[in-house]
């Protein structure tokens, strides 16, 4: 139970981020974006990992296992910019929360007990989510973005190897020196793309106070996600902060003004179902 809590707070987070994605998206480079970022949240958690964090408890596994999560989180953080960019909310969202099937199937291969039931309330939470994505291209007669949906399926990848990853290093080491090693290998990555793309410069002034809050938020949230992993029954973190995206719908219906019609309404309702469910 206490995992399906930190995976709802980390899911209110993120969408709140992933709003402010679409918005950042839009107007700045991806990249660059990223890397302010990212850093922010490095530097928040560096706050607490530098005294809290039992370093001596660190292994070599676990900053390897830390390192390949935050490589993968970067490369799974710029599909979702991308697909962002690319696609309204309300389709792109559930796309990349439908990642909650991986992330179980990686618990059965590790060994954890899932039962007939918790598949079922996998398929109801990642049908609801896709039955928004299916109902949203009906009520505006606007195409299938083939592109975004594309690099919104890459991003669900993505998390559900980073959670899955993440959790194994929290496991092997210490959580507080994992999350600080993960946001590190995240930033040599970006910072590598963006030398390479000759695209190393600060966003615009206007954005940049957006950004720094869309760092605290992911750094939140991710670090609730792979805490979890200290928890029992990890991977109901993972399932349970896929709702990320319907938040996000809502958030963008509210703020944006982006349609939502009652077979997407419904569609929420039964995804909430479905998360109830892994708390018992």
């Amino acid at each position: 139970m206490h995992s399906l809590l930190l995976g709802l707070i980390a899911a209110l987070a993120w969408g709140i981020h992933d709003l402010c994605v679409r918005f950042v998206s839009q107007r700045t480079g991806i990249l660059p974006a990223m890397l302010i970022v990212f850093s922010t949240g490095a530097i928040l958690v560096a706050g607490a990992a530098l005294p809290l964090g039992n370093w001596q408890a660190m292994t070599l596994q676990a900053a390897w296992l830390a390192g390949l999560s935050g490589t993968i989180f970067a490369l799974g953080s710029y599909a979702l910019y991308r697909a962002f960019a690319l696609g309204p909310v309300k389709l792109v969202a559930p796309l990349v929360g439908a990642y909650p099937v991986l992330s179980l199937g990686m618990a059965l291969l590790q060994g954890q007990p899932v039962g007939p039931g918790h598949w079922l309330a996998v398929a109801v939470v990642v049908g609801g989510v896709g039955c928004i994505a299916v109902f949203s291209t009906e009520d505006d007669g606007s195409p299938v973005n083939l592109q975004a949906a594309a690099w919104g399926l890459a991003g669900a990848i993505g998390f559900a190897l980073t959670f899955a990853i993440g959790q194994a290093a929290s496991q092997a080491g210490a959580e507080l020196p994992v999350l600080i090693v993960t946001r590190l290998a995240a930033i040599l990555l970006l910072l590598g793309l963006a030398l390479l793309a000759r695209m190393a410069q600060l966003p615009a002034r206007k954005v940049l106070p957006l950004l720094v809050l869309m760092g605290a938020l992911d750094a939140l949230a991710l670090g609730l996600v792979i805490y979890s992993g200290t928890l029992p029954r990890p991977e109901f973190a993972s399932v349970s902060a896929s709702l990320f995206g319907l938040v996000t719908v809502v958030l963008a219906w509210l703020v944006l003004r982006e349609s939502m019609n009652r077979a997407q309404w419904i569609s929420v309702a039964v995804t909430f179902g479905g998360i109830a469910y892994l708390g018992f």
